[in-house]
């Protein structure tokens, strides 16, 4: 392992040599071969003599080579995107790597294109009368009946290409918009002049005073800007409404529950536990609000106010405290942990042209990269274990078709959140005092978020026109906020509101409570548990949410189920309010 004053960088040169090198040249062309290859195949299911009504081995078979042209395309994009993505993070002033990806996008495009012919097509075949001709078809049973059911949705081709066409100068176009204008505010803080960026970075100050002159200077900048950024959001959501509607969506939900492979009693239930726990989450607040000197309430620009005091962490003592707390959960885990660290997966400090925050990178096989920033903090050695999380989730899906291991997004936090909660539990178990304050704060402020503001955003975004954002905040946060210090231009800031996609919020408080509840699943029944989990963690692409929490005799349609997730993090804040005293 390294030392803390040699931390490491990832490891890129053992996919291809360079953004230039001729082994990586020739995997572009390479792709552009394959997506012609499946073009081809595409176009002779249109011409020749195969009858999409009639479920026939000749059908089965061309079938099978698509999905097949499907899954290698997908695995050189995947390789080569992520190849071309990490270079760009790490360095965003790497020329060449950012000449490469645009040279990507024409192919990207393509690979669009046929996606969208192919379900087209599979909404005409048989599926059903054909999955028993051949094993390929059968493995895939979930992706294709998910294409069928998509292909219903879809409007002409000729309407579909027109869309994707004018996108650029629709949807996108004002996602852009949105992006430039609240990218280029500045505000004024203390006499000087900050980004919006800096100045909502100004609310985890730990001057009290800085903390509020920087939010008083925000709410100033969003509403100098609040027109263009308005008119964004409506015609973004105009646009989705007329095309949802023109392809037979009876709602935007409708079409996010899809996406999301959820269904509507699922996300009745978790929201109504949600709902349920705001009364103890207003008790964090009120305790956090009593610890910093308030007496009406916790204001805004407090939400994220540090308390407590962190113990430092070096990296070394980060990776050997992350090993040896996936360890008490299984070997196979702290193996792979280190396996990630010996391999150099991960590109850990920062610096100057390297993009915030952290992500995990799915390159190739079973083989992840992370990004991250790390600070000696417990809030870094956090971090590294959720992103390892995602990269033991990568190699559980490893074994799987791209086809078979697409993961929505409410399943796709299932690894990373309890690999999370495991090293949060090591760290409690032995901290007190301050440094016990500063990791259960650390963790109610990002539950509450993800619980409580979430919820929020979600009553915002159901009705964005006649519901003001400032009445979805007393609805939720309730008097564990002081009324007089609300945030009403949220919806301003936030960019998931300002792409197509709607309804992008529930399925991160899916993602929070489903792991909790899994986690305390494991806590009362650890036998068995880890086959059955890495087995999950390997389906999350084989079917709906709900099928796939009955392997653990979990019913995500009953709220009781998300009781018992939200009682995991009730227990942290008894033991914070008790701290406060």
């Amino acid at each position: 392992m390294t030392t803390t004053h040699e931390l490491p960088r990832w490891d890129l040169e053992v996919f291809f040599p360079s953004v230039d090198s001729p082994e990586f040249l020739s995997a572009i062309a390479e792709l552009a071969q394959k997506l012609e290859e499946w073009d081809s195949l595409g176009k002779a299911a249109k011409t020749d003599d195969l009858s999409p009504r009639l479920p026939s081995p000749d059908l089965a078979n061309h079938l099978v080579g698509l999905i097949e042209a499907v899954n290698t395309c997908s695995s050189k994009f995947q390789l080569i995107g992520s190849f071309l993505s990490n270079h760009c993070n790490a360095d965003t002033e790497n020329e060449g790597a950012k000449a490469a990806r645009s040279r990507l996008t024409p192919h990207r495009v393509k690979f669009s294109r046929l996606a969208t012919e192919l379900t087209a097509w599979i909404g005409s075949l048989p599926i059903e009368e054909l999955l028993p001709l051949h094993p390929t078809l059968e493995a895939h049973a979930f992706p294709l009946r998910r294409a069928q059911k998509s292909a219903r949705f879809l409007m002409s081709m000729p309407e579909e290409s027109l869309v994707a066409e004018l996108s650029e100068s629709s949807s996108s176009a004002w996602s852009n918009l949105h992006r430039d204008v609240t990218s280029r505010i500045e505000v004024e803080v203390d006499g000087e002049k900050l980004p919006m960026s800096a100045v909502r970075n100004l609310a985890y100050d730990q001057d009290q005073g800085k903390r509020k002159r920087a939010y008083e200077a925000e709410l100033v900048g969003w509403q100098a800007h609040a027109i263009p950024i308005a008119a964004a959001m409506n015609s973004i959501k105009g646009g989705a409404n007329v095309l949802g509607k023109r392809r037979g969506w009876e709602s935007q939900l409708d079409l996010s529950l899809f996406g999301n492979n959820m269904d509507r009693e699922s996300l009745e239930a978790m929201l109504t536990a949600a709902r349920e726990s705001f009364p103890a989450f207003r008790r964090y607040f009120r305790a956090k609000a009593k610890l910093l000197g308030h007496s009406a309430g916790l204001p805004w620009y407090d939400l994220f106010a540090p308390v407590g005091q962190e113990r430092s962490f070096s990296y070394d003592e980060g990776m050997a405290f992350v090993v040896e707390g996936f360890g008490s959960y299984s070997q196979e885990m702290a193996d792979f942990a280190r396996r990630s660290f010996d391999e150099n997966w991960i590109d850990v400090a920062p610096r100057k042209g390297k993009v915030d925050g952290a992500y995990c990178s799915g390159v190739t096989g079973d083989i992840s990269r992370i990004l991250m920033n790390y600070k000696p903090s417990f809030g870094s050695v956090s971090t590294l274990a959720h992103e390892l999380g995602h990269a033991y989730h990568n190699l559980c899906l490893s074994q799987r078709t791209p086809m078979m291991k697409s993961t929505p997004m409410t399943l796709a936090e299932t690894a990373s959140i309890f690999c999370e909660t495991i090293i949060k539990k090591k760290a409690t178990s032995t901290a007190e005092g301050q440094e016990l304050m500063a990791i259960l704060e650390a963790s109610l402020q990002g539950q509450a978020q993800v619980v409580v503001d979430i919820t929020s955003r979600y009553l915002f975004e159901t009705q964005v026109i006649e519901l003001r954002k400032e009445r979805a905040q007393k609805d939720t946060y309730g008097d564990g906020l002081d009324p007089d210090t609300l945030h009403p231009y949220m919806w301003a800031m936030k960019p998931h509101y300002y792409s197509y996609s709607a309804f992008y919020n529930y399925p991160y408080m899916f993602g929070l409570l489903f792991s909790l509840g899994l986690y305390r699943v494991y806590s009362e029944q650890p036998n068995g548990f880890h086959e059955r989990y890495d087995d999950l963690l390997s389906s999350t692409g084989l079917d709906n949410a709900a099928e796939l929490t009955e392997r653990f005799g979990i019913d995500i349609r009953e709220t009781e189920f998300w009781r018992g997730s939200l009682k995991v993090i009730e227990e942290d804040i008894d033991s914070f309010v008790s701290l406060v005293g």
